[in-house]
């Protein structure tokens, strides 16, 4: 199954037989005190260099997140929409539980745009499935509804159909809804990643929709959280994931590995692009270094 996302660019599929998908995660100011700066002052070079620099390192869709308490976040995610769209080609991915935020962002996001995220929850169903219709959006689906996040594979699959049959109701594609398993923090329910995993398979399997998700929620409150990211990064992707949010910077080499191990990567073009690109970036930020010292 393809899903196919547009920004200023050429289009980009997203599919189980193609190489894995990068989400550029870091436009979001949860946890950022740079970014909330940022968007606090209004001064966006910083913004703007953090997507030129996720594209840089790999990513292929950036996330925008701009949900800040205090903040009018509809006029920031459209400020912050063109500005991207403006310095990138890349399809966005606009992220908040807010219509009233999505609508904004979709009115001056380019070509076909991604919406992180709708879930099994009723409201959320009812406010923004026909938001995403109306704009002919493709659109993550989240397995968990008003009950919470399902405890067990079968259930979040469940979920997962209804998603897709609410969806397909309002007449949107199949293709259009990437479902996300919800990775789990590992530290607090040692079955987290295994509950996980299993999804991504009954999903793949089931419904074969392509599949989505945070690389480093596995981690949390966990020592060494890069290695946990990319060893459970390597698993999801064997069981089924096709495209990922994540930090480039961070973990594109073990997902081009991934698409090399796994027969996705002809002749390694990926994996080598990848390399020559971070061998690139490494000796820009030692000529910055050296340049700044002086």
């Amino acid at each position: 199954m393809e899903t196919t996302l547009r920004g200023r660019g050429k289009p980009l599929t997203i599919t189980a037989n193609g190489p894995v998908v990068i989400i550029g995660e870091k436009i979001n100011p949860t946890g950022r005190k740079r970014m909330q700066e940022c968007l606090q002052s209004g001064d966006f070079d910083y913004l703007v260099n953090l997507a030129l620099s996720q594209v840089a390192a790999g990513a292929q869709v950036l996330d925008i997140n701009v949900g800040m308490p205090g903040m009018d976040e509809v006029a920031l995610m459209r400020q912050v929409v063109r500005l991207v769209s403006d310095a990138v080609d890349v399809p966005l991915c606009l992220d908040s539980p807010n219509p009233e935020v999505l609508a904004a962002g979709l009115e001056v996001a380019p070509g076909k745009p991604l919406v992180n995220s709708v879930s099994g929850e009723e409201a959320r169903l009812r406010s923004l499935l026909p938001l995403i219709k109306e704009r002919g959006a493709a659109v993550v689906g989240l397995i968990m509804d008003d009950t919470g996040v399902p405890s067990t594979p079968e259930a979040r699959l469940a979920v997962a159909r209804k998603i897709l049959e609410r969806a397909s109701a309002l007449g949107i594609s199949v293709e259009d809804v990437v479902i996300d398993p919800l990775a789990m923090a590992v530290g607090t329910d040692t079955r987290a990643s295994t509950v996980t995993l299993r999804t991504i398979e009954l999903v793949a399997r089931e419904l074969g929709t392509n599949v989505t998700m945070g690389a480093s929620n596995v981690s949390f409150g966990m020592p060494e959280r890069p290695t946990l990211n990319a060893a459970f990064m390597m698993l999801a992707i064997q069981a089924g994931l096709t495209c990922v949010i994540t930090d480039p910077a961070k973990l594109a080499g073990t997902i081009r590995a991934a698409d090399l191990l796994l027969g996705r990567d002809e002749y390694a073009g990926g994996y080598i692009k990848w390399f020559r690109r971070s061998q690139a970036l490494t000796r820009e930020a030692a000529e910055a270094a050296s340049e700044a010292s002086h």
